[in-house]
């Protein structure tokens, strides 16, 4: 019997000797390596636009910081839809990150009757990269130099200029102009920005809101020209452009871009993307290259991304009914 219960021992001592050199040698946290393998990071829109823009370039700082590839996945249909839901139906554990326009989370809701996403419940907030407004710009060919001039062209010959539409944001943008204004704009349909611009250039449409980060280097090119700027007031890097409510009181439109993933994706990697993004959205060199294009670099905490999502969701519904654009 002493013999068994020395054995027993030995045993129990050799379990626990084992059980404490498995728990000092296992992380306590399972995500703390994260991230261990290659990143997808899905940009829902066409390349050539702010949202392939910007994707490439946090994906390129991303990996700089954790040695980990992070791969820009561009998934372009349905103004942003196929690549939201794709974002949405990814597994929860931090390798799938998805570039969202503000129109995506905010606008979709508004003008869609059914999506198949749903905006605040399949998605945590990870946080806000820019802020910035979009420009109003023309070809070259339509005579109207000024604001007031274009508003005066288009009442005089309504259904006679069309403007290019390549997702929800800019096409409530001009569906208000239609309706505050009072006059006729026509939408021609494009799966991206790049294929709006080309459509703008050759005179296929006459009109288009373009994201500053775009809309700036083909406005100092001389290739279009801008009449207004969708923000309240004139932005201070481009005070020669007036703002489009000094023409049409009270037309408004903020842009904005976010990093979400699906949810009930940890908490642990949620706060690590939060921290490692924001620390290179306020990066000098970033936020440089952001105010070059007109664009305020935010950095937002997920909690106040998660209240602008909230209170603009509402705000666009409102929109809508105002204005009395049909849900499609």
């Amino acid at each position: 019997m002493k013999r068994i219960a020395a054995q027993l021992i030995a045993c129990g001592t050799l379990v626990c000797i084992t059980s404490s050199a498995w728990s000092a040698a296992a992380p306590a946290d399972p995500t703390a390596n994260y991230p261990s393998r290659p990143i997808r990071f899905i940009a829902p829109f066409v390349a050539g636009g702010p949202s392939d823009f910007l994707s490439r370039l946090l994906a390129s700082k991303l990996t700089e910081a954790w040695g980990q590839q992070v791969v820009v996945d561009n998934r372009g249909s349905a103004g942003g839809i196929v690549g939201f839901e794709l974002g949405a139906k990814a597994p929860p554990d931090g390798y799938t990150l998805t570039m969202a326009a503000s129109s995506g989370l905010t606008v979709n809701p508004a003008v869609y009757i059914k999506l198949p996403y749903d905006p605040v419940k399949d998605f945590e907030p990870i946080t806000q990269i820019t802020s910035g407004s979009a420009l109003l710009v023309v070809h070259p060919s339509v005579p109207a130099k000024t604001m007031p001039e274009f508003i005066a062209l288009a009442k005089a010959k309504p259904g006679t200029i069309n403007f290019g539409a390549t997702g929800t944001s800019n096409l409530l943008a001009s569906e208000m102009l239609n309706h505050m204004a009072g006059i006729k704009l026509i939408a021609v349909n494009y799966k991206g920005t790049g294929q709006a611009i080309t459509a703008l250039l050759s005179n296929e449409v006459q009109m288009f809101f373009i994201n500053m980060l775009i809309g700036v280097p083909q406005i100092k090119a001389g290739k279009v020209r801008a009449l207004g700027i969708t923000s309240a007031k004139r932005h201070p890097n481009f005070p020669e452009i007036p703002a489009v409510a000094e023409t049409v009181p009270g037309f408004s439109q903020v842009t904005w871009h976010s990093v979400i993933v699906p949810a009930k994706t940890p908490a642990p990697i949620l706060n690590k993307l939060n921290a490692e993004l924001v620390r290179i959205i306020k990066s000098p060199d970033v936020r440089e290259r952001f105010a070059a294009q007109g664009l305020d670099a935010v950095g937002s905490s997920r909690e106040e991304l998660r209240a602008q999502i909230a209170l603009e969701i509402k705000q666009y519904a409102d929109i809508v009914k105002q204005i009395g654009f049909k849900p499609q």
